[in-house]
């Protein structure tokens, strides 16, 4: 399938008769853990359910498998980033228990697997406890003893299955292990996606490739280097990008305006004039600031118009350009939503970003399509109690921004067509 036109070319769940067989599914489970390893929000576990319970009505033998954190393979990283708190988790949503094995390409895990009756459901221990997970194809391809290595742990792996289901949008812009290297291994076993990235590839897949027009595209963040392939690639296709977060003022620093001790990419300067040049007037920039000396809760704040002085940084889109961007969202008909307008985190720097949440809402009210695209933007959007007005709130951040510059993923072009 090419990306960007949809999931409708890649089989799903739906095609495939799971009763009596062991289905390996690939999850991002990857939510945040607050104190005494609470789940601090749920959205990317309940968004699995869907297809969990399709393979429970049917009948399949369930083997789960997931990520959390970036665990560093001590025993204090071990304690803290088990899923231990998800497979509970998971058991309250699905009314069953869901038992949690310890080691996921241990004895105890294929046991587990050859043991598992119809409608069982079972989670397999956190993926990144073993170093072979993320080993890049890229690296191992120059190492035969790193290939080797990420080959023997994804061969354990896919022993546990007779089918293959990735649901993990999150997690399909990499060549993990278990998101490329078991599906390879598992050519001529059933290998589909779950309700979950059909979903995704598809409200994604729409926007880029016929979106109705006005088609908005709002970017924020801290880095223009870290969007500069979507501002690129949706310049062909985009009525109008708008620019908020720190990002902003590597633009306006590049057009000469002072902007104090606002964060700013020097290095990419001459690219952001070109991009300017390039765009016209696509591409709208914040025509206020809020700014402060310090980012911190009730630090005092001024608001800036045009430039912002020495010793204070800008940290929010202002009220005028919450004013000028929700002008152009209310005309829009599909509106794609990557990254901040400020530090919406700490009060009061979130007025911005929840000022254009409430525009994008109302667009989406009046019938436009509204895409969130994962990460801070998805939490600004919870905080703001909108995620229900959104037509659809993504669950990859880094995924959803990759897709939006068109790159191809390979773990979902491995799946069976």
């Amino acid at each position: 399938m090419a990306i960007g036109t949809g999931a409708s070319m890649k089989k799903t769940v739906d095609d495939i008769d799971v009763r009596g067989r062991r289905v390996l599914v690939r999850l991002d489970l990857n939510v945040p853990l607050g104190a005494q390893q609470q789940i601090t929000d749920d959205r990317r576990i309940r968004s699995t359910l869907p297809t969990i319970q399709r393979l429970i009505d049917g009948g399949g033998r369930i083997i789960l498998m997931s990520h959390l954190g970036r665990p560093d393979g001590s025993a204090e990283d071990k304690a803290r980033l088990s899923l231990a708190p998800i497979a509970k988790r998971l058991g309250e949503l699905l009314g069953r228990s869901v038992p949690l094995i310890d080691d996921c390409v241990s004895e105890d895990a294929a046991t587990v697997a050859s043991g598992l009756a119809d409608g069982d459901v079972c989670l397999l221990e956190n993926l990144r406890f073993h170093s072979e997970e993320t080993i890049k194809d890229k690296k191992a391809a120059g190492d035969t003893s790193l290939r080797e290595a990420k080959d023997a742990f994804a061969s354990k792996l896919a022993s546990l299955g007779e089918m293959y289901v990735c649901d993990a949008f999150g997690t399909c812009h990499r060549d993990n292990a278990s998101m490329l290297t078991v599906p390879q291994m598992m050519a001529g076993k059933p290998r589909v996606v779950g309700y979950l990235v059909q979903r995704e590839l598809a409200f994604l897949g729409e926007a880029m490739s016929s979106p109705a027009h006005p088609f908005v595209c709002i970017l924020g963040g801290a880095k223009v280097s870290d969007k500069l392939g979507v501002i690129e690639s949706l310049l062909g296709k985009c009525d109008t990008i708008l620019i908020g977060g720190a990002m902003a003022y590597t633009f306006l620093a590049a057009d000469g305006m002072e902007v104090g001790n606002s964060l700013v990419e020097k290095d990419l300067f001459e690219t952001a004039r070109k991009l300017r040049l390039q765009a016209g007037d696509k591409l709208r920039l914040p025509v206020d600031s809020v700014a402060a000396e310090k980012i911190e809760k009730g630090a005092p704040t001024k608001f800036c118009e045009s430039e912002i002085p020495p010793g204070w940084m800008g940290l929010d889109i202002g009220p005028k350009t919450i004013e000028d961007f929700g002008r152009v969202l209310q005309a829009a008909k599909t509106i794609v939503w990557n990254g901040p307008m400020g530090v919406f985190e700490v009060r009061p720097f979130d007025a911005g970003t929840l000022g254009v949440a409430h525009s994008v809402a109302g667009a989406t009210d009046g019938g436009a399509i509204s895409i969130i695209g994962g990460g801070d933007s998805a939490a600004a959007i919870d905080k703001a109690g909108l995620s229900d007005r959104m037509t659809h709130v993504s669950t990859g951040g880094g995924a959803s921004l990759e897709f939006l510059e068109g790159k191809r993923f390979a773990a979902i072009d491995v799946l069976d067509d």
